[in-house]
């Protein structure tokens, strides 16, 4: 029996998108990953931190762990809704992961106009 939305965890929540959409997580852990490298690259990024919850540091370890997380379970992630909620949403790195689908569901016009609706009902409160 599933729970009411309001009681899911992120874990729980990136598992139902991946299982409605799984054609959309390639090009999401592709998106992910180029995010990654671009926080890194970012010389500039120290100057501009302005998250008081979070330290610079902090959100940097959670790029990095992200990326080697990529890396590591590559198309696996795309094909097992599990592996991807478990090793991408879980704990502290569901808020990296949360700012990748909304940065890639609202910057730029997304082909999948239910994917986009899914990722508002699912992790923007």
């Amino acid at each position: 029996m599933m729970k009411p939305l309001e009681k899911l965890i992120n874990v729980e929540k990136a598992k139902l998108l991946h299982e409605l959409f799984p054609q959309e997580i390639p090009a999401l852990l592709e998106y992910a990953g180029n995010l990654c490298a671009t926080i890194k690259e970012d010389e500039h990024l120290h100057g501009k931190w302005e998250n008081g919850l979070l330290t610079i540091e902090a959100w940097l370890s959670f790029v990095d762990e992200v990326e080697k997380k990529i890396k590591r379970y590559g198309n696996y992630l795309h094909t097992h809704s599990r592996v991807f909620a478990d090793q991408l949403f879980d704990g502290y790195l569901a808020l990296y992961m949360v700012h990748c689908l909304t940065l890639y569901t609202t910057t730029r016009k997304h082909s999948n106009h239910k994917f986009v609706l899914a990722v508002d009902l699912l992790f923007n409160p």
